[in-house]
């Protein structure tokens, strides 16, 4: 009878190459917010996966960029410190050829790659996004992610297509030791629910507002009122039960992005609301009533002390 397997999986890689999407597709949940801006991830995000012989934590990091301080410093700190505290890596990269048919690791790449080499923990590749090139120029990619990592097992996978998912799956099981679940067979993430709802609120911001705007927002969610909320099971299946009502600040840092997150009329704020709102019954399972109010905090990404109040720091 084979062995028990469990441990923890950081998910690293440079912004944009599809790590939320694949957390989502391996939790067979979403657990993480997506959006095709780059550094939509801020903080690590834990999904788990469950079979009767293994369970995978997987960590989702912020994407590793050129930071220079604030909160680009603590998401990068964040992405290459998980390096060393779990039991494996997940090094995603972006399935990409020159025109030529010649493959550009790129100087963010080769900075990961250094420091994996380092890495005391085994290390998987993963080439995202296999669906938008053509399987030919797979092997070049393949080829040389193989010599700069050449103890590294590749896979080549479309997280959003789910193609060579299952495969993956198996590869990073097999880096894991042997041992027992560390967490619960229904739990899928570790995330509290006031959390997962302030980042489905920004996902919404993401997806609306343009330029510097939403890297310049933060959400707190200030009251979470579940006393009229229903035990799901009482609900008939695919129904809402009871009521959960939420209240939720918006931060910006000037006054300029205040009028665009709130739009002529309130129009924007009421189309972040709705949206969000849709995705956060989802969620919960209940109908949802949500307030958001939109503050100026001054330069807050660059102030330690409002990045600790937000969320955006390291634990212990």
């Amino acid at each position: 009878m084979a062995e028990h397997r469990s441990g923890v999986v950081a998910i690293i890689g440079r912004p944009n190459v599809g790590k939320s999407t694949l957390l989502n597709r391996l939790a067979g949940e979403k657990v993480a917010i997506v959006s095709p801006k780059p550094q939509t991830t801020r903080n690590r995000i834990l999904g788990i996966v469950t079979r009767p012989d293994y369970q995978i934590a997987v960590l989702d990091t912020p994407g590793v960029h050129r930071a220079k301080g604030g909160l680009n410093r603590y998401m990068v700190e964040t992405a290459l410190s998980a390096i060393d505290e779990v039991d494996a890596v997940l090094f995603v990269v972006e399935a990409s050829v020159r025109g030529d048919g010649s493959v550009e690791v790129g100087e963010g790449n080769q900075l990961i790659i250094e420091r994996l080499k380092r890495a005391s923990v085994p290390v998987v590749v993963a080439i995202n996004k296999i669906d938008t090139i053509a399987k030919p120029l797979l092997l070049p990619m393949m080829e040389a992610y193989g010599k700069l990592l050449p103890a590294a097992e590749i896979f080549p996978i479309s997280a959003t297509e789910g193609e060579g998912i299952a495969q993956l799956e198996k590869g990073l099981v097999a880096q894991l030791p042997e041992g027992p679940q560390l967490f619960p067979a229904d739990m899928i993430t570790d995330q509290v629910e006031r959390a997962i709802v302030a980042e489905l609120v920004r996902e919404q911001i993401l997806r609306f507002c343009r330029e510097e705007v939403p890297y310049s927002t933060a959400v707190l969610v200030d009251h979470f009122d579940e006393s009229e909320r229903e035990p799901a099971k009482l609900a008939p299946a695919g129904k809402l039960a009871g009521l959960v009502r939420i209240d939720a600040t918006i931060f910006v840092e000037r006054e300029s992005q205040k009028a665009i997150v709130i739009g002529k009329g309130g129009q924007m704020l009421k189309m972040i609301g709705a949206t969000a709102r849709q995705e956060i019954e989802r969620l919960l399972g209940a109908h949802v009533y949500l307030s958001l109010l939109v503050k100026v905090e001054r330069r807050w990404s660059e102030r330690p002390d409002v990045l600790r109040r937000f969320g955006y720091h390291r634990q212990g």
